[in-house]
């Protein structure tokens, strides 16, 4: 299939050996995913632009992420980290599309609460998005808060689906919702098959309308099993050209409120891609 001239990915991270990490990482990459070299892969696939999301194990110091975005404000967007509900300084940074909760491991926070609820007014005043990493029973806690949450909410990796039918159905009710975007994105953070499966139930229940594509780069903790040729595969197998076309640019623009310039088209390459190796595997960034 042919991507549309301003696609988008709307999920990759950059970060290099020796920054400051957060407490207790669950894991701290070896290696540097530098933003030349992410550009590179980038223009070499003829993609326009990307969103830069914070990586859980830098915390909340989110200075290299921003200085990328800064040096490079015409291909990137970036979603922060905050210290909490009232930190919001990073979320005036230009190039800011939102901010990011990361719940793998961690108690589901009161969202209810008027901390969280004027974090979430800000938001939805700035244009400004809430972006949930969450998986199995973490659902149907955050489900009732996000279905009133005042600004756009977008949901990581299309839930992390496939261990739970009731979290499963909570992601999928969610999905439906005019202000929830999904982003189909890490198949391989999930058990076999099942981010294939929830890509085609919300596309069945909810329609194509919100949601996202984002290639995971690095892939972190599976580096050695993936391209990006691959993670493209993944998406181009399961949709038609029209759906494709929104997925990666249209929905993306409409979220971040940004369209970047068309990159040149690459070259025709030779060779087939398979999806093959994005399944399987259950670890999480």
């Amino acid at each position: 299939m042919i991507l549309p001239p301003r696609a988008i990915d709307g999920h990759a991270h950059v970060f290099r050996r020796g920054l400051p990490t957060a407490a207790e990482p669950r894991y701290v990459p070896d290696y540097d995913a530098t933003s030349d070299e992410y550009l590179a892969l980038l223009d070499e696939h003829g993609i326009a632009g990307a969103l830069l999301v914070q990586p859980s194990f830098l915390g909340v110091d989110n200075e290299f992420l921003l200085a990328c975005l800064r040096r490079c404000r015409d291909r990137f967007r970036a979603v922060v980290v905050l210290d909490g509900p009232g930190d919001l300084a990073p979320l005036s940074v230009d190039g800011v599309a939102g901010t990011r909760l990361n719940l793998i491991d961690r108690a589901v926070p009161e969202l209810t609460a008027p901390a969280w609820q004027r974090l979430g007014a800000e938001l939805a005043r700035s244009g400004q998005h809430l972006e949930v990493q969450a998986s199995d029973e973490h659902w149907t806690a955050l489900a009732p808060a996000l279905r009133h949450w005042p600004s756009p909410v977008v949901l990581d990796h299309l839930g992390l689906p496939g261990t739970s039918a009731e979290a499963d159905r909570a992601v999928l009710d969610l999905a439906q919702l005019g202000h929830v975007w999904i982003k189909a994105s890490a198949p391989y953070r999930s058990p076999r098959g099942a981010a294939t499966t929830m890509l085609g139930r919300i596309l069945a229940e909810a329609g194509p309308h919100r949601l996202l594509w984002g290639s995971d780069w690095p892939w972190t903790r599976h580096e050695h099993r993936r391209t990006y040729a691959s993670c493209l595969a993944w998406l181009t197998d399961h949709l038609d050209q029209q759906t494709l076309h929104a997925v990666v640019a249209h929905n993306a623009t409409r979220l971040l409120h940004w369209s970047p310039e068309p990159v040149p088209a690459p070259a025709p390459t030779r060779g087939t891609r398979t999806a093959e190796a994005m399944t399987g595997g259950t670890n999480r960034l």
